[in-house]
């Protein structure tokens, strides 16, 4: 059984997952808007990936008799200077869940709480992942420019993530 605080704060993390996938698909939106096909389908698996994680909150807080409470989600923006400025912010954003995430394996620890310690190192190593990601598509864009014949090149490539 959870403690309260682990289950309130593991229900704030479903919200936040369900978030990131909200915002994602704003950002899946804003590449369309611009015609570049194969961003928006990348942030369009990043989206659905997302509320996965939610899901995966969702049904853990259920097996360790736990309640699930939706909050509201707060809306994203829709609009960006550049497809750079874009990935910096999903970058900037799952170093920000990499941080709620060891913020809940610390509050797991301290409740000496085992088996969430444990659900949350699959999410400690799939931040890895999704940072490392967001990191490489900022590097090429840097490297390619933000040119919207390099980008033609780079969206081809990012069509292709299943």
């Amino acid at each position: 059984m959870l403690s309260r605080t682990l289950e309130e704060a593991l229900n704030r993390q479903i919200n936040r997952e369900l978030y990131s996938s909200y915002l994602y698909l704003g950002m899946a939106a804003y590449f369309e808007s611009v015609n570049l096909k194969g961003f928006a389908s990348w942030m369009l698996v990043q989206s659905n990936e997302e509320r996965g994680h939610a899901m995966k909150f969702y049904d853990y807080v259920y097996a360790r008799q736990g309640k699930v409470v939706l909050d509201a989600i707060e809306a994203p923006k829709s609009k960006w200077t550049s497809s750079g400025k874009v990935f910096e912010e999903v970058y900037a954003h799952e170093q920000k869940v990499t941080g709620l995430i060891n913020n809940l394996v610390e509050l797991a620890t301290k409740e000496k709480d085992h088996a969430t310690f444990e659900f949350l190192q699959w999410f400690v190593k799939e931040q890895v992942e999704e940072e490392a990601n967001a990191a490489l598509i900022v590097d090429k864009i840097k490297t390619l420019g933000d040119i919207p014949g390099h980008l033609f090149y780079l969206d081809h490539e990012l069509s292709k993530r299943k």
